[in-house]
């Protein structure tokens, strides 16, 4: 199962976009201060692409699929502070491709924090055009809109579904979680658990994917921050399945995940205190920055699970950090009250 996976991957159209590998950091002093498992970061918000973060290993084999296709331009859908779309105009800008952001108010924030700065700003100086919308409808409507506008030119433009949560995208994070063991086995880590956050669940599903395949044995611990547990555990078995099916690879054991929406709170991109105590936490300790959206929420929830006792203090536990640190200026002002 192994060796016909990694043909498969290594078959892929891709497009080298990011640096590799990420570092695999140690957490000693939050570690020491929690008295629990000792806690590393994968730190994916280092992969090198426009302040980087987790999308730039799916983009990889999503732009490789558009090139190989011979695409000129793409259009991806997110929320308006969406990394995604971030680093989807980033990998456009460094390939020549032009780049169509649909981005969809999905946070009731009007302020100029959440309008104007963060993922927004950095969408316009990569050189994206921006196409603000109010609802799914409305973002499928605009899609429709610019891929005829595109055809009737003589344009050929290639579509990222949200997130880039789809089986060519989760390929990224079968690939990172192979570079993830590698990394494990030369430190030799004894893992009880990989965390991470999960909205559209292609990061979640390669990860899932990438441990039965380097025979990891951890427990692949999913924090929903987008949807509830229902909806995100649901997304992820038909990634997982679908992916599964293009590897030649079965997951025969749906015990070796779990889905948790403890950390969502109100809502998506709605702050929790546990979330905002997480980032303060990890920044003060470690020099660490996570954002309010995602990896704050799902660190929040890793810091409960080692104060309950539910992680083995003697092992250790790898938290994948997706990136995501525009974020914290467009939400500025929860850090000043």
């Amino acid at each position: 199962m192994s060796e016909a996976a990694r043909s498969f991957l290594a078959a892929q159209p891709r497009v080298i976009l990011g640096h590799w590998p990420t570092p695999l950091q140690p957490c000693d002093r939050l570690s020491e201060q929690l008295g629990g498992p000792r806690i590393w970061l994968k730190r994916d918000d280092c992969s090198g692409l426009a302040i980087g973060g987790n999308k730039t290993r799916k983009l990889e084999f999503l732009l490789g699929k558009a090139l190989a296709e011979g695409c000129d331009g793409v259009i991806t859908f997110g929320a308006l502070q969406s990394n995604h779309a971030r680093q989807t105009a980033a990998a456009c800008a460094k390939l020549g491709l032009s780049c169509d952001l649909i981005l969809t108010r999905a946070v009731p924030r009007s302020d100029e924090f959440y309008t104007g700065s963060g993922n927004v700003l950095l969408d316009r100086l990569l050189g994206a055009h921006l196409h603000i919308v109010e609802d799914s409808d409305a973002a499928f409507e605009k899609f429709a809109e610019l891929y005829e506008a595109a055809q009737e030119s003589g344009r050929s433009l290639f579509g990222i579904v949200p997130g880039g949560s789809d089986s060519t995208g989760v390929l990224g994070y079968v690939q990172g979680t192979l570079e993830l063991a590698e990394q494990v086995t030369a430190l030799g880590l004894d893992l009880d658990s990989i965390l991470v956050a999960a909205s559209t669940a292609g990061t979640a599903a390669g990860i899932v994917l990438g441990a039965e395949i380097a025979n990891l044995n951890a427990q692949v611990r999913v924090a929903c921050v987008y949807e509830p547990a229902s909806v995100t555990g649901a997304e992820l078995d038909s990634l997982v399945a679908a992916t599964a099916a293009d590897l030649g690879c079965a997951i025969a054991d749906r015990s070796t995940w779990s889905v948790s929406d403890a950390p969502l709170g109100e809502g998506y991109g709605i702050p929790t205190h546990a979330g905002q105590a997480a980032i303060e936490l990890l920044a003060t300790t470690e020099g660490v920055l996570l954002d309010p959206v995602y990896t704050g929420k799902a660190f929040g929830y890793l810091l409960d699970l080692i104060t309950q006792g539910q992680l083995d203090e003697q092992r250790d536990v790898v938290f994948v950090h997706t990136g995501g640190s525009p974020g914290l200026f467009a939400y500025g002002p929860i850090f000043a009250e």
